[in-house]
């Protein structure tokens, strides 16, 4: 690590897709749960090709103070296996439309309102529901509701993670709102499906630098940039992206099953 991004005490352990394991401040969250093997998912009259499996299992995982779902509806954030997990976690965060379709202990995270979770050393971890905006303006009848995620705390560093996002212009409101930030993850896809034509339903590579520079995020983890064959980028348009922006040294692109320490 530079001297100009020192550490702030998180780590990031990724799963594949958008399923990470965070651990900070004594406490374990999990982003998007997605353990399923490669193969192909049906979604309404179209079909997800998923072509990676995860690097590690739910058992190898075990439990989580929180799951972090982004959104429930598209089998690429959460599947069968997934559904099985959170149906036994002790609570699981995520939209209004999840909470009704899911029920359990899932609990809908409205823009703005947060949730404490109590620390080891007696302190909390705020998490606050922020918008995400699956695709272009307009399309959330189509693509449905997508939530995002702000996690903070005294001593703690601030976090984003992103969920299923394409909007500039949420990242900006939320630059504003919370930043800047010490660390992003991005869901950097750049995903594309017939459903929106040629817009993309996800961060492409140089959108996800420009919402680094917007948060003033000290580090960026990119999450969802690959395994599935609607992404169209991937790590190289995200190193060149990242590169051409002035911010390499805040990209920290994970691998399977490596646990990145920031």
């Amino acid at each position: 690590m530079s001297a100009s991004n020192p550490a702030v005490g998180l780590s990031v352990r990724y799963v594949g897709g958008p399923t990470a394991v965070l651990e900070f401040a004594g406490l374990r969250l999990l982003t998007d749960p997605t353990f399923d093997a490669p193969g192909d998912y049906p979604l309404g009259d179209r079909k997800l090709v998923k072509s990676v499996g995860p690097a590690l299992g739910p058992v190898e995982i075990g439990r989580v103070d929180a799951v972090l779902l982004s959104h429930d509806q598209h089998p690429d954030n959460l599947d069968r296996s997934g559904r099985a997990y959170v149906a036994e976690a002790a609570l699981t965060l995520s939209t209004a439309s999840a909470r009704e379709r899911l029920g359990g202990n899932v609990r809908a995270l409205a823009d703005g309102e947060l949730v404490e979770l109590r620390r080891p050393d007696g302190g909390t971890l705020r998490v606050t529901g922020v918008p995400a905006q699956h695709g272009p303006d307009g399309s959330e009848h189509l693509v449905g509701e997508v939530a995002g995620f702000v996690l903070s705390g005294d001593d703690l560093p601030t976090v984003y993670v992103s969920g299923d996002n394409a909007s500039l212009d949420v990242v900006r409101a939320i630059a504003q709102r919370f930043g800047p930030f010490d660390v992003a993850l991005l869901f950097a896809g750049g995903a594309r499906t017939p459903l929106v034509g040629d817009a993309y339903l996800t961060l492409a590579s140089d959108q996800a630098a420009e919402a680094a520079a917007l948060l003033g995020a000290r580090w960026v983890v990119p999450l969802h940039f690959e395994h599935w064959g609607h992404f169209t980028q991937g790590a190289e348009t995200l190193t060149e992206a990242f590169g051409k922006a002035g911010l390499a040294d805040r990209l920290r692109l994970p691998k399977p099953g490596e646990r990145i320490e920031l």
